[in-house]
């Protein structure tokens, strides 16, 4: 399947992933997870929804989490460049009969939210309230100590149509996973804004759901740090994936699940990629480095399962891809 063309005048400047928002059914053990295993940090908190940010992170948050009958996604949101961009983004989406509309919220600017053509809630700020960094209260770190938000992956039930769709408003495609033959079809893509491997990530599965959401961490023996915490926290069934190291991006992960079961990966030591001639690196679907540089599978869940998006009907996806799965 083609290759999507970067586009490096999209109609309005995107500069990477910014926050997501969570509802969850038990607002106390979600926080106890994400503060004090992750080490994310508590910004604001009330009955209803906790605000929390990475060490690093001077925005007032990059994950909400909100009281909720049910475990769901509800957006996954993205810094524009300026107030104007989100007057063209408005525009823009308006002409593809988008529906665009401008919303007030707790700590953030003005935001603008959107669903895409996939069916992915989409949300879009040039600015939030600032709080001080924690980067370096090295004497407060818990956890994992996450510094900051990188991205985001997706089941995508057509994923050529979404590669499609994003390369428009300027993501560029770093790595993809594709069938082998004449007719292959592009079953996963990596796509990135802020010069990294990816802000947002495509996998063939049911959709739309959240695959998962990731942060940055500053060494693989944070990750390893990790793993003790929480097998000796009563957090040992939490841990789904890894510790390992990707093939597609080089980074050193963990997929971990919190107590609703969305899935969060911890990850660190991949590459640069802002040089416009930039080339995207293919990947067999059947190699077995894809998944995990040292070859071992991904477990069936990671196939599978995924967290709703609130509201959004679910679709199976367009093909079955043939990946290889551990047994």
């Amino acid at each position: 399947m083609p290759v999507p063309t970067h586009i490096f005048d999209p109609p309005f400047h995107i500069v990477r992933c910014s926050h997501v928002v969570l509802d969850v059914a038990d607002l106390a053990a979600s926080r106890a997870f994400y503060e004090g295993v992750v080490g994310l940090r508590v910004t604001d908190a009330d009955a209803d929804a906790v605000y929390l940010r990475g060490v690093e992170e001077r925005q007032h948050h990059s994950l909400v989490l909100r009281k909720a009958a049910g475990a769901a996604c509800r957006r996954i949101g993205f810094r524009a460049g300026t107030e104007a961009d989100l007057d063209k983004a408005a525009a823009h989406f308006l002409r593809l009969g988008l529906p665009a509309t401008f919303v007030n919220l707790p700590f953030q600017g003005r935001t603008l939210q959107v669903t895409d053509p996939s069916g992915f809630p989409l949300e879009f700020v040039a600015s939030m309230e600032k709080r001080p960094s924690s980067l370096q209260k090295y004497a407060d770190y818990q956890g994992v100590r996450a510094q900051r938000l990188d991205h985001f992956n997706v089941l995508a039930p057509e994923v050529q149509q979404s590669l499609d769709f994003y390369a428009t408003l300027g993501f560029r495609l770093t790595e993809y996973a594709e069938e082998d033959g004449p007719d292959g079809r592009i079953a996963a893509g990596w796509m990135h804004r802020k010069g990294n491997v990816h802000d947002l990530a495509f996998t063939n599965g049911r959709g739309p759901r959240l695959h998962h959401f990731c942060y940055w961490v500053p060494t693989a023996l944070d990750i390893i740090h990790l793993c003790d915490v929480m097998a000796t926290s009563g957090y040992l069934a939490n841990m789904e994936r890894g510790p390992g190291r990707h093939g597609i991006s080089n980074a050193f992960f963990l997929y971990i699940r919190d107590p609703d079961g969305h899935r969060l990966e911890l990850y660190t030591s991949d590459y640069q990629t802002m040089d416009p001639d930039h080339e995207p690196i293919r990947w067999s679907l059947r190699d077995p480095r894809r998944q995990t540089l040292w070859g071992s599978p991904a477990p069936k869940s990671w196939f599978e399962e995924g967290s709703a998006f609130a509201d959004q009907p679910q679709r199976d996806a367009a093909f079955v891809a043939n990946v290889i799965v551990a047994s």
